[in-house]
């Protein structure tokens, strides 16, 4: 079972409180079963469900939803990052802002 801190990247972008768009979260884990949001689960739906952060500040991600999950105790880098681009004849590197959500 996860506990800790993790950064997890997900499949699809989400948008944040804050307006912005993430496709990675990171924070204090718990493993949530389908029942909490109140309604049961069936076969072609996620039966699980990550809570990442804090009790005032979460993000909730369906399991299947979650592409990877780094133990890091330690909060990421969120200043600019890269993005690269490529062509027939070049190679591009450019900064981009931060695509991980902090959920503290």
């Amino acid at each position: 079972m996860m506990k800790g801190k993790y950064l997890i990247t997900t499949d699809n972008f989400f948008t944040a409180p804050d307006g912005k768009e993430y496709n990675a979260v990171w924070g204090n884990v718990e493993i949530l079963e389908d029942s909490f949001l109140g309604v049961k689960t069936n076969a072609r739906s996620s039966n699980w469900y990550a809570k990442i952060g804090s009790e005032n500040k979460h993000v909730i991600i369906a399991g299947c939803q979650i592409h990877y999950a780094v133990k890091s105790e330690k909060e990421p880098y969120t200043e600019n990052g890269q993005m690269w681009t490529f062509d027939i004849e070049k190679v591009g590197v450019h900064k981009t802002p931060t695509k991980i959500y902090i959920a503290e």
